[in-house]
């Protein structure tokens, strides 16, 4: 699967378009006509499967009603007194007078025939006594030595239901050898005298198992005894015995299924027939009819095929007609990426395509701008860079001077003047120090610190700076120079014109994740009018401009933390007019 995968993902974008369609048309079409071929197979087996139900109920019905006829017919020669009471005088030894045997026949078997005529489920009913001087009242009455020609005669004490033999006890030239008869063979008893005779109903093999002679095309039926053996009837195939014996080995019970028996495909019908010992088989080939279905199946597969490349092809040439722009705009792309920045992609249609192509030649056209406005930025940097290389003043001078003119003071006693010039050499320290990160809050204070000793120096009152900062907070980390422009904002904006000793409060906590430092100052303070358009300065939506009181120190405080730390981050402003300012900086709290 992987490597189908990575063999589709080496092919061509047009490839890859041809190949999608096909499955999204292909595949639904497989799976529909693939059921509905699968639902006139279901439809045929379940219709054959009907029939046959149908079938095997109407055949053992006529079995039953046929067996009942049989034991009706047995019960009634059983029961008949005048022929037992001849069978037991013949039995006996007995003789009947010619006047005695003529009433005998006149009367009473010829009652019994006319019993047997008028049954139209019987072949015949023998009596057959053991005597070889009795005289024979055909169609009734016959000597045992006649059922000896029969040929389910055997050593055996005849009795039972005997199946499928020919009428062979007249040996004559115009005797029936072609009807096929089954019947039932009862013993005659008597209390008395023993055995008396053997009664013999029978009955033709087609009308006890019609099914087994209606010639169908490809439908065929059996009868299995009690020993297992099998009787066919017309239309059976050659294979039928190996089909039969495949179906008692599967079978035991009432039931009608479709089965694979070789490459046949069957439905078959077992019923037992308890009142015979055996089974009814019906069998059906329903190759045929599913042997159609298959071929129209075969035939869609194949015309679906064909329509299917002759689909393939036409997709093919008309994706490729339709990515023809595409591949024109990716081989201007490789040319760029070879170097050739002049590319123009020419021909840009209304579609997306040619939108991409558009979008690409103002992109090209922008990208050439720049270069050519970032090779003007690079000569102007070096010019900048030569002259401030010519101007500039080597730091190491600038803190040897002050060293000297600290010296100097100290020589002279003028102690203030000495300390003035170290803190402005921290100053400047800080100032000039290079880093490409932030610093920790502590090192921002001790510059504030160094700046208020310096601007004291200026004023005829002093600004103190009281700190309330939890060690946590000094640890953390901020751009630097960002708590001394709002320092320096406070001592021009809101202490200066006030001119009397006064304090900055730094306040430093942490407020869940956050740490927040507060800045305030008790200058003059603004009304909410002044906080809000400070405020909205401060987040550029009014523009500011040079000049005094125009909030640029506070955006560039602002805008340094989001650059920072994110928009989440930066500057609140809370102030009383005549009171205070307060400036709250939120940073992001490290390790908190």
């Amino acid at each position: 699967m992987g490597k189908l995968k990575e063999k589709f993902l080496k092919l061509k974008l047009n490839q890859k378009f041809t190949i999608m369609i096909a499955l999204l048309v292909l595949v639904p079409i497989i799976g529909l006509s693939s059921w509905l071929f699968f639902i006139m197979e279901q439809n045929v087996i379940a219709e054959r499967q009907h029939a046959m139900v149908y079938k095997q109920g109407k055949d053992y019905d006529q079995i039953t009603k046929s067996v009942d006829s049989i034991n009706m017919s047995t019960q009634f020669f059983l029961s008949d007194q005048a022929l037992k009471k001849y069978m037991i005088a013949n039995k006996k030894g007995e003789t009947y007078s010619a006047e005695e045997l003529i009433e005998f026949y006149g009367r009473d078997v010829a009652s019994l025939e006319r019993m047997v005529n008028n049954n139209p489920y019987l072949y015949q009913i023998r009596v057959y006594v053991d005597s070889g001087t009795m005289q024979e009242m055909m169609p009734i009455l016959y000597r045992l030595d006649r059922m000896q020609k029969l040929e389910w005669v055997s050593g055996d004490e005849p009795e039972g239901w005997k199946f499928n033999y020919l009428d062979t006890i007249f040996a004559s030239f115009g005797a029936d050898r072609t009807t096929r008869i089954m019947s039932l063979v009862t013993p005659m008893d008597d209390y008395e005298e023993g055995r008396i005779g053997i009664l013999e109903v029978a009955m033709r093999m087609d009308v006890m198992f019609p099914s087994l002679y209606e010639a169908e095309v490809s439908e065929w039926s059996c009868f299995v005894d009690s020993l297992g053996n099998t009787y066919m009837g017309e239309g059976a195939p050659d294979n039928a015995e190996e089909i039969v014996i495949h179906i008692m080995e599967e079978n035991g019970e009432e039931k009608v299924y479709d089965t694979h028996i070789g490459k046949q495909k069957l439905m078959v019908g077992y019923h037992p027939v308890k009142e015979l010992g055996g089974a009814l088989i019906s069998v059906q080939d329903i190759g045929k009819e599913l042997g159609t279905i298959y071929s129209q199946r075969n035939w869609f597969v194949a015309a679906s095929l064909l329509v299917m490349s002759i689909l393939i092809l036409v997709i093919n040439k008309t994706v490729k007609g339709i990515l023809r722009q595409f591949y024109g705009i990716l081989n201007s792309i490789r040319n760029v990426q070879k170097g050739d920045l002049n590319v123009v992609i020419s021909g840009c249609g209304p579609d997306e395509m040619g939108e991409l192509g558009t979008q690409i030649n103002k992109m090209m056209a922008r990208i050439r701008q720049l270069m050519e406005d970032n090779l003007n930025h690079e000569r102007l940097v070096k010019n900048t860079e030569i002259r401030a290389l010519q101007n500039q003043i080597n730091a190491h001078f600038i803190y040897n001077v002050l060293e000297s003119i600290k010296m100097m003071a100290e020589i002279d006693e003028e102690y203030a003047i000495s300390d003035a010039i170290t803190t402005l050499g921290k100053l400047l320290r800080y100032s000039m120090r290079w880093t490409s990160g932030n610093v920790t809050v502590a090192e921002e204070l001790e510059y504030i610190k160094n700046y208020l000793m310096l601007i004291n120096l200026r004023f005829d009152y002093e600004i103190y700076l009281s700190l309330n900062m939890p060690e946590q907070v000094l640890r953390q980390q901020i751009p630097k120079m960002s708590l001394q422009p709002i320092v320096e904002n406070s001592i021009y904006h809101g202490i200066e014109q006030m001119a009397e000793d006064t304090n900055i409060y730094v306040k430093g906590v942490i407020e869940g994740g956050d740490c927040i430092i507060e800045i305030t100052d008790a200058g003059k303070g603004m009304s909410e009018e002044e906080v809000q358009n400070l405020y909205r300065k401060i987040t550029g939506e009014i523009e500011t401009s040079g000049g005094s009181g125009n909030g640029i120190g506070l955006k560039n405080v602002q805008d340094r933390i989001r650059m920072s730390f994110g928009e989440k981050y930066g500057i609140e402003i809370s102030s009383k007019l005549g009171c205070y300012t307060k400036i709250i900086v939120r940073i992001p709290g490290e390790n908190v």
